[in-house]
């Protein structure tokens, strides 16, 4: 079983950047895709970007495509997530998760979550 923990999170401007973290324990990250979510009150848990454990292929979300960039160091067993060219739509919890198979970006074919990191981007 893997922990995970998101931190970077916070307040930036349109057009800003933040990069967050996840940091595992318990398991070696490099055996599992980890994949990035995020959700807004009264919205579905909506899929952001995966990459895998094996190749480090990465998958994106249209909506992120161009502004994201999600990499692994597995030395630091820890998954980033930098944003770039942050958008007011951009705003809301964003949590890791880990999966043993190949990497998705649906949320019900993750098993390991964290507790979510909040983004806020203003006007």
């Amino acid at each position: 079983q893997v922990q995970l923990v998101e931190s970077g999170g916070g307040l930036v401007q349109s057009g800003g950047s933040l990069r967050l973290s996840c940091a595992a324990s318990g398991s070696t990250l490099n055996r599992y895709a980890v994949g990035w979510f995020r959700q807004s009150p009264g919205k579905e848990r909506e899929g952001v970007s995966c990459i895998s454990g094996l190749d480090r292929s990465t998958y994106y979300a249209d909506s992120v495509k161009g502004r994201f960039t999600i990499s692994r160091d597995n030395a630091k067993n820890t998954v980033y997530l930098q944003m770039d060219s942050l958008k007011p739509e951009d705003t809301a919890i964003y949590y890791c998760a880990a999966r043993a198979g190949i990497p998705t970006i649906v949320p019900a074919d993750f098993d390991s979550w964290g507790q979510g990191t909040q983004v806020t981007v203003s006007s």
